[in-house]
């Protein structure tokens, strides 16, 4: 029970930041469009945004996260986690004022190696340069997010580390208006990319200051001291660096998608972050949110020998990302024309930018189930402290994604929503390696009753998607047409399709009544 309402506390603020994150998203697409500029400034925020999800949100947290806890549950408790925690700290902010600047001095080089043909387009590469220097500094700042909520989920205090992004956001969202009302009447898009690129960090400093000032508030005291290489930040160290790879395999794939797209035509990297924006939206509300429950969680219970409730904790998430995932795939690629369409079509992003941008989307959720289960079986490994297993499936998985992307770019001719098909394809050849080393190992197996209630989720969403197939081909002219035409023709699509997944898997059991009722009542309180 107390992974679901961790999950839902969780879940529930992601939603309102994915809400501001759309917005976002679609101001920027309106007023930059998919042009020089906003390739730029696409490549300059990819580069601290991936790290982010690599290394602080990934790799640091899967790491830190189970060995805090054990602390936390050993018995100096306190005193044991306090002392790590402090010592982590004192070390990680010189690591992370170092990289910052090293990558910040070799920026030049950086973006040539991801984006090489960006030279060839007069004042393009100058501008990733310039821009990708204003926005890396975010990084340092949101990896020491990703510390800080990493003592706060520890703890189960799940609501300041969800509610940091809402911030980040709103800064966003202030710093597009700012520079489009900076650059006026003047149809230079470089005046909203700088405000843009300075927003990034800005944010970072903004979400830091939050994070710090929650953790002070729940009796955590931070102390940065003279750094020294205990035997834990050693042990942190050489999980660290195994896990910046295997639990980072669908954001080191970013960045061979973004090389791959750089080669496209222009407005190509544009479209494809801003279709991958579409694919975070359930792929944040409910990977993220399992896999930050679930960690913790795991690592007591196998800190205490309880296989059985290690067992139920990760059949229960398997079971959640399954009945939230399989829809949202369904819905995301049957109405992804009117969603484009309705939202991003408008001032510089133009009719033909919307289909294209469509078809990517349609591409990428079909790994968007893999992409969220993979967020529950590799806590399973990082709890155990096995970092080596999931190196290895990632390993398979990144040459397999490569290797799928020469082909469909150079030789198949596939282009930008090739692209994005192999990038579903690489994730999901590395959900299914993780899933058998898993049951092999009898860390978790696949029960009758969790295939049952697979079933019946499949079943509700193909009632769900004949559904929303008959109303796309009814509503094809009013998502197109005027504001109350897409109000109208968006509000029936989501709450028709809602109402007949909820009906239909209520019918079929594919909703667990006794979780829902307890859910309730634990929200009730």
């Amino acid at each position: 029970m107390s992974l679901i309402k961790h999950t839902s506390t969780i879940a529930g603020f992601t939603v309102i930041s994915r809400i501001f994150g759309f917005v976002r998203d679609i101001i920027i697409a309106r007023v930059l469009g998919a042009g020089l500029a906003a390739d730029a400034y696409q490549l300059a925020f990819t580069l601290p945004n991936t790290f982010r999800r690599l290394f602080a949100e990934g790799a640091f947290s899967v790491a830190f996260i189970p060995m805090y806890s054990r602390k936390l549950a050993g018995e100096n408790g306190e005193e044991e986690a306090e002392k790590f925690a402090n010592d982590v700290l004192s070390v990680f902010i010189w690591i992370l004022l170092g990289f910052t600047a090293i990558a910040m001095m070799a920026m030049p080089f950086i973006v040539w190696l991801l984006a090489p043909k960006f030279q060839a387009i007069p004042g393009k590469y100058e501008l990733s340069v310039f821009l990708s220097r204003v926005t890396f500094p975010y990084l340092a700042f949101i990896s020491m997010v990703a510390m800080l909520t990493g003592l706060l989920n520890s703890r189960s205090k799940f609501a300041p580390g969800a509610i940091a992004p809402i911030l980040f956001n709103i800064v966003m969202i202030i710093g597009v208006l700012i520079g489009h009302y900076w650059r006026g009447d003047s149809d230079d898009d470089a005046y909203v990319v700088y405000a843009l690129s300075a927003a990034v960090s800005i944010s970072g400093l903004v979400q830091m200051i939050y994070l710090w000032w929650s953790v002070r508030r729940a009796g955590l005291s931070l102390k940065i001291s003279k750094p020294v290489f205990s035997d834990d930040i050693k042990k942190l160290g050489m999980l660290i660096l195994p896990a910046t790879f295997g639990a980072g395999i669908y954001q080191i794939s970013q960045f061979v998608d973004t090389f791959f797209a750089t080669s496209l035509p222009e407005g190509s990297l544009t479209l494809l972050k801003m279709a991958d924006r579409l694919n975070q939206m359930p792929l944040g509300i409910v990977g993220i949110a399992l896999g930050t429950a679930i960690l913790p969680m795991l690592s007591r219970f196998i800190q205490n020998d309880d296989k059985v409730q290690v067992q139920r904790i990760q059949a229960q998430a398997f079971e959640m990302a399954t009945l939230l995932t399989l829809p949202a795939a369904a819905a995301l690629a049957i109405c992804a024309p009117a969603f484009t369409t309705a939202f991003f079509v408008g001032g510089k992003f133009t009719l033909d930018d919307g289909a294209i941008m469509s078809n990517i989307v349609i591409a990428l959720v079909a790994g968007l189930p893999a992409y969220v289960i993979v967020k529950i079986l590799i806590p399973g490994f990082f709890a155990r402290s096995d970092t080596r297993t999931p190196v290895l499936t990632a390993l398979a998985s990144l040459i397999f994604n490569i290797g799928l992307n020469i082909y469909v770019v150079l030789y198949a001719g596939f282009g930008i929503v090739g692209l994005a098909a192999a990038t579903a394809a690489s994730a999901s050849l590395n959900c299914i390696l993780l899933y058998v080393i898993l049951h092999k190992r009898g860390w978790f197996h696949f029960t009758i009753g969790l295939a049952n209630k697979i079933v019946r989720q499949i079943i509700a969403t193909a009632a769900m998607s004949a559904l929303l197939i008959w109303l796309m081909s009814w509503l094809t002219p009013y998502y197109s047409g005027s504001v109350i035409d897409k109000i109208f023709s968006l509000s029936l699509i989501v709450i028709s399709g809602g109402a007949i997944y909820a009906i239909a898997g209520w019918a079929v059991g594919a909703i667990d009544r006794e979780q829902l009722s307890a859910l309730k009542r634990s929200r009730g309180k």
